[in-house]
Formats: C-alpha cells, structure tokens, sequence
C-alpha cells in the first residue's frame, strides 16, 4: 500500500512538472511513506501539492522541476484542514513517533479571501462551474471589500460573525455543489470517504464516524469541483 501510494504521488508529480520525471526515492521515498502511514488521503496530498505549484507560479516563472520535498508543508498544511473539516482530532504518528506540525504561512483574512475569489472566477470562466454560482462568487467579493476596508483588520465581534457567513457560505458551495453531481458519482465519493477515513475508523464511534464521513464526502466534492474552503479559522 506504501509503494502503491508512492507511485501515485510521484505520477502525480510528474504530471504537474509538464512530464518531467523527478523520481521518489531516498529521502523523498521516506518523506512520502510517512504521508501514507499518517493516514493521508491520496487526494489530500495531490490537494496540498496542488497548492504548492500554484504558489510557486504565482511568485514568478518556473525556474526548476518541483522535488516532492518542497510539498510536504503544504501536504502536512492540507492533511490538517482535512482533519479538521472531518472532525479527526490527530493524524497518525510518523515512524518518529510524533505528528508533523504543518509549516506553511498562515494566511489573513483578505489574502484568504482574494484567493477564493480568484479560485472561483477561475472555476467560473474555465466552465468547471456554471452561473449558478454567481451569487457565491459576489457574496465572497462582499467579505473581501469590507476585509480591505478595515486597516486594522477585522477584530473581535465583527470577526466572530463574518467568520460565521463565512461557514454558512462554504455549506450553501458545497450543498450547490453536490445538487450537480449524480448519484453515481455520490456513490463513488462516499466509497472513496471509507477509504480515506479506514485508517482513524476504529478510534471512532458510530456517530462521529458518521459525521466524519459526511464531511470527509463534502471535501471530495469541494475537490471534484476545484472549490476553495472559503471558511477561515
């Protein structure tokens, strides 16, 4: 399963660097086995290596193929959204004994909320959404301007509720989301969610795998889609 989850990452890898094979092995073999004994979803990986190369072409043109090391910030960053969203509390132990803490730049509010807006004009034009959406798009440029326009930032109570419009519009994205999706795909989504979650399954009860599946579904769709997480903690 180790091996299997390495190839996949280094396909994956391969494809995002325009054919370039960067191999996964040594170090990086080791990097990427730790990922697959945490318990990381495939497509939380592929996410979080997603984010990195959008990053890196946005601070200029390419100057090298990405090594899968320079990801695993952005994996570990992603894994933990994941985590949270689904309700799993820990990931899975590294051979270290120990969970890795995601290192990546935290972003603030309007630097997060320009990249939802970006992501989902981008989904918009390119068709992977349709207009449908328009009104999830305005509402998310709304938070952006009234973020801008406080030089201080957005604090205390004013914070705490746009935080909440903020919940409830990614909830009403992602419930448009899946009225899209037949119930084939539905099907599909929820085996992958027993997939992704078998790992923490035994530690849960009966009711909270229950929730975690249903989140865990909600991402897959957010992925499907290419969606951004428009909540921010």
């Amino acid at each position: 399963m180790v091996a299997e989850f390495c190839r996949e990452i280094e396909n994956y890898l391969c494809k995002k660097n325009d054919g370039h094979l960067i191999r996964v092995v040594g170090p990086s073999f080791e990097l990427v086995s730790r990922w697959a004994e945490q318990g990381i979803p495939i497509k939380v990986a592929f996410a979080g290596i997603d984010r990195y190369f959008e990053r890196y072409y946005r601070n200029g043109p390419r100057r090298r193929p990405v090594k899968i090391d320079f990801c695993e910030a952005d994996v570990l960053d992603v894994f933990d959204e994941w985590r949270r969203a689904t309700g799993i509390v820990a990931s899975r132990p590294s051979k270290a004994g120990t969970n890795q803490p995601a290192a990546a730049g935290r972003q603030s509010l309007p630097e997060h909320l320009e990249r939802v807006v970006t992501r989902l004009s981008s989904a918009r034009a390119s068709g992977t959404i349709n207009g449908e959406f328009d009104s999830i798009i305005d509402r998310a440029a709304v938070e952006l301007d009234a973020s801008r326009a406080k030089a201080g930032g957005v604090r205390g109570e004013a914070r705490t509720e746009t935080l909440a419009r903020l919940g409830e519009l990614d909830r009403a994205m992602i419930a448009l989301a899946r009225s899209r999706l037949d119930e084939a795909v539905i099907a599909q989504l929820k085996t992958e969610a027993d997939q992704d979650l078998a790992p923490f399954k035994a530690g849960m009860t009966a009711e909270t795998f229950a929730r975690a599946h249903e989140s865990a579904v909600a991402e897959l769709v957010r992925r499907h889609f290419s969606l951004p997480a428009i909540a921010f903690e």
